[in-house]
């Protein structure tokens, strides 16, 4: 019955109706990484709604955000003080709301305090970017990828981050995409380049270093809706955290005449009218109508909350923000600690692995040593045996050379002996004798040489043998040596110098390390304006690399404006340079009506 009865509401358009009758009704909050649903009760103010929705983010700078909704071709933001239901939401279940910063910081560095607001910011204004919600230079644009990219993917290791790995990454806008001839890879290396000098820092730091450049680009952080003045010509009036600007509608990036917050004494509306008083009262009251009453509602919530903002910048901190500085600091404090332990065990290990490889390079060294003792020594084996053999022989020559001189003598007996027998024959024998005498004593010196080159061979078998026995020694050596130099050894057999304690990775915090720390982080605020400075050449040498590949013909109007704005040296914060730089403190505390 209550299904048919919601049908039959519905197509009368009491929904409205059944809504506030029911206990409950579900809500569906999107933010800038995923989507959240809650059951509210129907009592529930706005407030009621927003606290909840950031406990479950544990949000404690609230004061920047809000619950936006869309509504007939524009968009409002949940009021704080009246029920959900009561005010204009949309009326389909679950009811879809966007947490969104509604209020922009004047310094992020200065006035972000927790991480989660950070991270929440720099999603916000790189969506914007990408989206081109804000106008985003092309030299700027690549070094703003380059610090997303290290926020998501930490630092950079060639090993891992291997070309291509940005290719289904959104990180450029596309109007700056279309506006140079290049390829996918071009911008990837460019990127990657940017990328790689970033080594070292964490993801808050990088996010960190986006939003400070985010910030300095004329769109960041300006809310423009479309009014006419008097006369009925249309223009553009930008609302951001600094005051009120009045643009040309085809000029978002230089505005016509502003209205620093501290120069503004009363702000109203009539109907569409809307009234800006200057705090000078000889200065002309400025009066413009918008489209519509609602857009004026919106614009004067946008101007109360950016003024009070803008006041209580130049105000003492609350006792809950300088707590919240304070944990800040000592959680910064606590992550530099924690961050320059673990860089020393990196270096540790990487030091480790390093003596590790040297040491296997040194076991390989040492097998070759091996192989080439094993080869020497086969070799000196072989040769003792070829001077083995040509010893045998020679003795055997020697043997068989004695024996020919023994029956040679016994010849030359035997010969005196006949020789008696006749004077013919003695004188023959005595020519015979003569003749084997001279034989023997050839024999004798061809004996002697014999002999002494077997002693000769003898020696150098001797010689062959010894040097077999020293190669043997020297392979002994270099077998014990690399036994001991070996990695898969046990823990008690290695070197001295690669023994590693635990204890020598323990550290104590203590009020020295504290101060030297608090020293660290004041010296990093001295050289702030050095990384502006290195900044900034970085980003004109990204553009002198990209502006040969540039595609006049695609310029857009905010292009041509940019650069005509950065020739002639404008820039966001030259604006209110005269301005600001004119006012004295007491300036700043006139009450907003």
């Amino acid at each position: 019955l209550f299904a048919m009865a919601s049908a039959l509401a519905a197509k009368m358009g009491f929904n409205s109706l059944l809504r506030k009758q029911a206990r409950n009704f579900n809500v569906r909050i999107c933010t800038m990484e995923s989507d959240m649903e809650f059951s509210c009760e129907v009592k529930w103010k706005g407030k009621d709604l927003f606290d909840l929705v950031c406990r479950t983010l544990g949000l404690r700078e609230t004061w920047f955000f809000g619950l936006r909704y869309n509504i007939k071709e524009t968009v409002a933001w949940l009021k704080m003080d009246k029920r959900v239901l009561d005010q204009e939401v949309p009326k389909e279940e679950p009811i879809t709301l966007h947490f969104l910063a509604k209020f922009y910081p004047e310094n992020a560095e200065e006035e972000l305090v927790q991480d989660i607001t950070q991270h929440l910011f720099f999603l916000q204004v790189k969506r914007k970017i990408l989206e081109e919600e804000i106008h985003c230079p092309p030299e700027a644009s690549v070094l703003l990828a380059s610090y997303a990219v290290h926020a998501k993917y930490g630092d950079y290791d060639p090993n891992v981050h291997k070309p291509g790995f940005l290719a289904e990454e959104e990180l450029l806008p596309k109007r700056v995409i279309n506006l140079y001839q290049m390829t996918a890879e071009m911008w990837e290396e460019r990127i990657t380049a940017c990328y790689a000098e970033h080594r070292g820092r964490t993801r808050d730091e990088a996010e960190m270093e986006y939003l400070k450049i985010a910030q300095d680009l004329d769109m960041y952080g300006i809310n423009y809706f479309l009014i006419r003045n008097k006369k009925g010509t249309d223009l553009l009036l930008g609302v951001d955290a600094l005051g009120l600007h009045i643009y040309e509608p085809d000029n978002r990036l230089t505005p016509k005449c502003s209205f620093p917050w501290n120069e503004i004494r009363n702000i109203s509306y009539s109907d569409k009218e809307f009234t800006i008083k200057p705090l000078d009262k000889k200065t002309n009251v400025f009066k413009f109508n918008s489209s519509r009453l609602r857009v004026n509602k919106l614009i004067l919530q946008l101007c109360i909350g950016n003024h009070d903002l803008f006041m209580r910048r130049r105000r003492v901190d609350s006792l809950e923000v300088q707590q919240m500085k304070a944990q800040a600091r000592e959680e910064r404090a606590r992550k530099q600690v924690e961050r320059q332990r673990l860089q020393r065990e990196k270096q540790l290990r990487e030091e480790a692995e390093r003596a590790r490889d040297e040491l296997e390079r040194r076991l390989i060294q040492l097998q070759d040593e091996a192989h080439m003792a094993n080869e020497a020594l086969l070799r000196s084996e072989q040769t003792a045996d070829l001077l083995a053999e040509k010893a045998q022989i020679a003795e055997e020559e020697a043997k068989l050379l004695a024996q020919k001189a023994a029956e040679a003598e016994t010849e030359m007996q035997r010969i005196k002996v006949t020789a008696i027998r006749g004077q013919e024959e003695r004188r023959l024998m005595e020519q015979k004798m003569l003749e084997a005498e001279m034989l023997a004593l050839k024999m004798a010196e061809e004996s002697e040489r014999r002999a002494k080159e077997a002693e000769q061979l003898k020696q150098d078998l001797q010689e062959a043998r010894e040097s077999e026995r020293r190669a043997k020694h020297k392979l002994l050596e270099i077998t014990s040596r690399a036994v001991h130099t070996s990695p898969g050894l046990p823990p008690d057999s290695m070197p001295p110098d690669l023994s590693f304690s635990r204890e020598n990775l323990s550290f104590d915090f203590k009020d020295t390390d504290m101060k030297r720390l608090s020293m660290e982080i004041e010296k990093e605020k001295v050289e702030y304006m050095e990384k502006s400075k290195h900044l900034q050449e970085q980003l004109n040498e990204l553009k002198t690399e990209i502006e040969s590949l540039k595609l006049k013909e695609r310029e857009t109007p905010l292009d041509i404006i940019h650069n005509q704005n950065t020739e002639q040296g404008t820039s966001k914060q030259s604006n209110f340079k005269k301005v600001f730089g004119s006012r004295q403190k007491s300036d700043y505390f006139y009450p907003l009506r």
